[in-house]
């Protein structure tokens, strides 16, 4: 299960580390379905015996080579035929509340098979400890394509449960990619844990050369008030800078066989407009989750519901499709909040293969 992997720098203490303050994996509904931030505030509140604490702000243990396990390195670098992959890490810190109390209907044995998948993941007295996850992906020529923009600075609107402020722009600029290099932003879906340095608290683009891609239904979903709206997709939509796609939508690539593609994959459920990416470097083979699986324990056993997903039925057969595909085509799994970034399918003889 070790896939060959090319950790880079790690983290080296932030300006202002010290005033990060643990939190969880909660998040806004990009529906308009009411309450979800009163649900996870209500969660915290139920499992109070859980206190926020201090996300550390070290550099990760360097005899980690293999990106399995928490604070695994702030990069992690794979290729994929043509295209360098880089897992970009934002955060890390627990969630607010029991990893039973998310997932309400896993059973003693998916939490083992789980266990064995991320041993990360599973803190004293059932605290859920997650990474907070994105994925750059450079084209030859040095192009740039961001999937996801994670939880964002102080004054994003996932200051209220996240570990703020996020690493992302340290670690992009570790890596040699400034903010102008960035031609493509694809947002998975509109959880602030995931659009956070998407814009400043002001609203200016971060990227200011990008286009952002959402998911039409993802926008459509959103009422008036929502905070996705308010905060980035109207911010977006005056720069210029929001693009709408309806359902599967090539990025780049294809140009003649075997040169590889970026393509967007709708996989809804978790919330309406919810997307995957495929990365196809020509043989190898990619898939970025998003939070179309959110903890191992769903790797594992793919029909365990998620408390805080918007249609957990449709939600199930999108990450059933999903891991399908992947075990089908050999496909690596980039996932935004297990504790190593690139992962197998769990098979259906309960193991997950070496690569």
């Amino acid at each position: 299960m070790n896939d060959p992997i090319v950790p880079a720098v790690p983290f080296a203490e932030d300006p202002g580390a010290g005033r990060e303050t643990g939190s969880g994996a909660g998040s806004e509904a990009a529906s308009d379905r009411p309450g979800r931030r009163r649900m996870l505030r209500g969660a915290l509140a139920v499992a109070g015996a859980v206190a926020l604490r201090p996300l550390v702000a070290a550099t990760p243990a360097a005899a980690d080579p293999a990106g399995a396990g928490a604070g695994s390195g702030a990069v992690v670098v794979r290729r994929f035929g043509r295209y360098e992959v880089l897992a970009l890490l934002d955060a890390h810190g627990p969630f607010p509340g029991t990893a039973q109390a998310a997932f309400p209907d896993a059973t003693a044995t998916d939490w083992e098979r789980a266990r064995r998948l991320d041993p990360a993941a599973f803190g004293p007295n059932d605290t859920w400890q997650l990474d907070f996850r994105c994925y750059a992906v450079r084209r030859p020529g040095g192009r740039v394509t961001l999937v996801d923009t994670g939880i964002g600075p102080v004054g994003s609107p996932a200051s209220g449960w996240a570990p703020v402020p996020g690493r992302l722009p340290a670690v992009l600029a570790r890596t040699g990619i400034a903010p102008a290099d960035v031609e493509t932003v694809v947002l998975t879906h509109l959880h602030e844990d995931h659009y956070g340095w998407s814009v400043t608290p002001d609203g200016k683009p971060v990227f200011p050369n990008a286009r952002y891609l959402v998911q039409h239904a993802e926008v459509a979903a959103l009422g008036p008030t929502r905070t996705a709206r308010t905060y980035v997709v109207e911010p977006l939509l005056r720069a210029g800078q929001l693009h709408e796609v309806d359902g599967r939508t090539a990025l780049a690539g294809r140009a003649r066989p075997g040169a590889g593609a970026i393509t967007l994959l709708p996989t809804p459920g978790h919330t309406p407009g919810h997307q995957s990416v495929l990365v196809d470097g020509g043989g190898d083979r990619l898939l970025l989750t998003g939070d179309v699986l959110v903890h191992a324990v769903q790797l594992a056993t793919p029909a365990v519901r998620y408390l805080f997903e918007a249609d957990p039925e449709t939600a199930r057969r999108s990450r059933e499709q999903l891991l399908d595909e992947a075990r089908r085509t050999g496909a690596v799994l980039g996932t935004a909040h297990l504790n190593r970034p690139f992962v197998r399918p769990w098979t259906p003889a309960g193991r997950t293969p070496s690569h």
